[in-house]
Order: C-alpha cells, then sequence, then structure tokens
C-alpha cells in the first residue's frame, strides 16, 4: 500500500485524496484552517452565495422591466453573512466526512518537508508527528497579497476574507483593484445598497477579460451608479476617525467607510521546506510543475493555487486529481488549460473558453468569430435581459469550434454546451443542427454557430 501524504484540504487536496483513497493508497491528509481551504471557508462558497443575494436584490429592483413593481428592498447584512459563514462551515463538514467514510486520515494542523519521503506535522493540539510519505502533493493555497502603502486592519481597510464580519452595510465602499476579484464584489455590494468606487489601474475593468465583454460589465455598472475611476491606482490608504482616505496616483483623494484591497493573490509557499528539498519555485514563489503536476523531485507532486497556473478550484481539483493518478500508476491525460471554460461572478457574469479575442486579435491563432447579441432572443426580451452576447471562435477551413464568450445572467451554465464542443472538436455545424428549446437563451449560442456557417460560405 503506497503512503500519501497530503498538505493542504482545498479543492486540489481533497479531491487528491478522494481518488488516492480510490485507488488503494493510505492517504493522510493535513489541513491548518478547515477542510475545503480558503475555497469552501472564505473565498469560493461565500463570495459565490453574497454575490447570489445581490442577484436576488438585482432581480427585484429590475423586475418593473416585466411589470412586477417592488416598492422596497431591504438588505440584511448581518443576517447575509451569519448564513453565508453556516453555508461554508456545513460544506467543509460534508467533505470531512466524506474524506472520513473513504479512510482518509485527516489532521488538523501545519506540515512541512524534512524531505522527498518525510513529512513533519505540527498539530493544532501542539504536538507533532513525522509521517512516512511515498508520494507527498503541496495543495497548500495562496492568500491575498498586502501592500505597505494599505495596512489591513480587517475593520475599516480589508482583504475579501474580511468581509463576512461586517454587521452593517458600508456606506461608501472603494475597491482597489478591477480583476475578478475586485469587479465580483464591486458589482455585489453595489447591488446590496452600497455606493461603490472602483479604482482601476487599466483604461477597463477586467483587463484580464474579452475587452467586449468587459466593456459591458463596466457599463452596467455605471448604469447602476457605481464610480469606476480608471487609469489610476491607489498610492495609499489611510484609516481615519469616520473611515478610510485614499489617495490616488492622479494627485486626487477619495474618502469612504470602507476600503477593499483587491490587489492579486500570493502562494502560500514559506515555511514548508520546499528550498531543503529542492522543490523549484518561480520568482514570486509559486510552485513550478508540468502538466501531470511532479515538481522538480521526483515523488513530490503540486496542486491549486500554491502552483500559479490557473487560479481556480475547477483547475485545483483536476491538478489535484491528475498528479494521484499518475503518481499511483492509472491512465492520466495531462491537464490542458485550452479547454477549461472559467467565469467571472458579476451581473451579468462572463463565461470563456478556448480561444480568446485577444488570441485572435494578436495573430497568435486564426479564426473566424461571431458576436450575437442577446438582446435579439426572445426568452432574453420575456426577462428583461438588454445586455450581454454569445461569441464563438471557430477554424476558418474546418468550421471546428475553438473557443466562446457568454455574457449573461447564469453564463456558468451556458458555457457548457460551448466547452464541450471545444473539447471534443465539434462543428459549428454540428452545433447549430442541434435543436434547442424555444425560447431559450441557449437558443442564442445554436444561432450564433449557424451564422458562422454562413460567414464560412462568403470566406
Amino acid at each position: 500500500m503506497t503512503n500519501v501524504v497530503i498538505i493542504g484540504g482545498g479543492p486540489g487536496g481533497y479531491e487528491a485524496a478522494l481518488v488516492a483513497s480510490q485507488l488503494g493508497a493510505e492517504v493522510t491528509l493535513i489541513e491548518r484552517d478547515g477542510i475545503g481551504g480558503a475555497a469552501v471557508l472564505t473565498d469560493v462558497v461565500p463570495s459565490k452565495a453574497l454575490i447570489a443575494v445581490a442577484e436576488a436584490a438585482i432581480d427585484t429592483k429590475g423586475s418593473s422591466a416585466i411589470g412586477v413593481h417592488a416598492t422596497d428592498v431591504t438588505i440584511d447584512i448581518a443576517d447575509v453573512n451569519a448564513r453565508l459563514k453556516k453555508w461554508a462551515a456545513t460544506q467543509s463538514s460534508d467533505i470531512q466526512q466524506r474524506l472520513l467514510s473513504q479512510g482518509v486520515k485527516v489532521l488538523a494542523g501545519t506540515a512541512e518537508l524534512i524531505d522527498a519521503e518525510n513529512v513533519k506535522a505540527k498539530l493544532n493540539d501542539g504536538s507533532e508527528v513525522t509521517l512516512k510519505a511515498e508520494v507527498v502533493l503541496l495543495a497548500t493555497g495562496a492568500r491575498p497579497r498586502e501592500l505597505a502603502s494599505a495596512i489591513i486592519d480587517g475593520e475599516r481597510i480589508l482583504n475579501w476574507k474580511q468581509l463576512y464580519e461586517f454587521t452593517e452595510l458600508p456606506t461608501d465602499l472603494i475597491v482597489v483593484g478591477s480583476g475578478v476579484t475586485g469587479a465580483e464584489f464591486a458589482g455585489a455590494y453595489q447591488a446590496l445598497g452600497s455606493q461603490v468606487t472602483l479604482v482601476s489601474s487599466r483604461d477597463q475593468v477586467l483587463p484580464g477579460e474579452d475587452s467586449e465583454a468587459a466593456k459591458v460589465v463596466q457599463d452596467v455598472f455605471a448604469k447602476r451608479g457605481m464610480k469606476v475611476l480608471s487609469q489610476t491606482r491607489a498610492v495609499q490608504v489611510t484609516r481615519t476617525e469616520s473611515g478610510v482616505s485614499v489617495e490616488l496616483s492622479s494627485g486626487k483623494v477619495i474618502t469612504g467607510s470602507h476600503c477593499l484591497m483587491a490587489v492579486g493573490s500570493l502562494p502560500n509557499t514559506e515555511n514548508i521546506g520546499l528550498a531543503q528539498v529542492g522543490v523549484s519555485t518561480n520568482e514570486v514563489g509559486f510552485i513550478e510543475v508540468d502538466k501531470v503536476s511532479r515538481t522538480s523531485v521526483r515523488g513530490v507532486y503540486a496542486a491549486g493555487d500554491c502552483t500559479g497556473v490557473l487560479m481556480l478550484a475547477s483547475v485545483a481539483a483536476m491538478q489535484g486529481r491528475i498528479a494521484m493518478w499518475h503518481a499511483l500508476g492509472d491512465s492520466v491525460h495531462p491537464l490542458n488549460l485550452e479547454t477549461v471554460s472559467s467565469n467571472v461572478f458579476t451581473d451579468p457574469e462572463i463565461a470563456t473558453v478556448g480561444v480568446s479575442q485577444a488570441d485572435v486579435d494578436s495573430g497568435k491563432e486564426t479564426a473566424n468569430v461571431l458576436n450575437l447579441p442577446l438582446a435579439t432572443n426572445a426568452r432574453a426580451k420575456m426577462q428583461g435581459i438588454s445586455e450581454g452576447f454569445v461569441k464563438i471562435f471557430c477554424r476558418p477551413d474546418t468550421g471546428v469550434i475553438v473557443g466562446g464568450v457568454v455574457v449573461a445572467p447564469k453564463a456558468s451554465e451556458l458555457i457548457f454546451s460551448i466547452a464541450l464542443a471545444v473539447e471534443h472538436r465539434l462543428t459549428v455545424d454540428q452545433m447549430s443542427q442541434t435543436i434547442t428549446v424555444y425560447p431559450s437563451l441557449s437558443g442564442s449560442i445554436a444561432e450564433a454557430a449557424r451564422q458562422l456557417h454562413q460567414t464560412q460560405n462568403l470566406n
């Protein structure tokens, strides 16, 4: 029986533990804060639950577009946060029970590599234990990046893990950083009733996303009353007697009740024995891995945000599974990021997979592109949806679908059909010949494919 030791109990760690147990290994998992890690306890689960509450508020406030007139929407943020934390704790407990039922030994504490075959665990009860390991998986995650110019105090100046302690809704929230995390929380709190100012160093929010999609979201933000300050940086964030003061690179000073710092993540790779064992990291500290999750040291694998490969819970989970399939001799396919779908949980959502507009514009990829606005969709009209689109990329010569973008409510659900097409190399003709429900938002995906067929004939 192979001894597997996993350091970190987030998606990369617990999914790896389940696979290793299924394949007959003796598995020990060490987690400091709770099974599920940050993804379940302080990040993905609670943040997306908060966003779901914000979406409910948006739907209620916007229902006049379809003839339903709501007179008032009141948000009890203390009740909302209590529920979010309860759901996260329940999810963590459910995952732990599944691990235990599969024979995984779960230890509460921290751990570090002594060498490639031995792990020292410091448990939360004060004891220490040394574990023999034939296979080690490092899944220690990442943490919010903090700046010396904005000292986090957890009360007025916060990172995104600290937002669930509010007992009152922030009146004026300044969000520094317009990437995915910043944009998601900015949109959510604006919908919940805060006045939000979003500080963006770029021309447009969500600089890493499809530019047309990001423009839709930024326009919606502005329409809902959010202040977006583009091409400026926060030079200094200071707590004041009544709130916060933010000095911008333009010289302007803005004030608010609270400030959320959303300026990226750093890997949790300190003090886990990487240097003494010889595990390679990049200049920022992310663990370097190949497509089957191997590090530079034989028998030591890594998965999830600590690798910086693509910081998504779904990718972390697959990296962990792939590591165990490879280490334990099962059938394995290397990680293929070209078929990974991702989602930004703003309102509307932005979902993407495969080839991007930037790839096409730069000449890196050759593809025909079709952008179909959702405003023409019958179901969208019924639901009062006026923003958003479906975009499909296909090869000019074969019509094989190589990418897509969906901007819509629940785009995270709609992208699946395009992801299937990318994964299995379906053509636009094959997609367009599939009958969709009428009326449905997914009908726009088939319609975009049909129009791409016409485009191909013209070419």
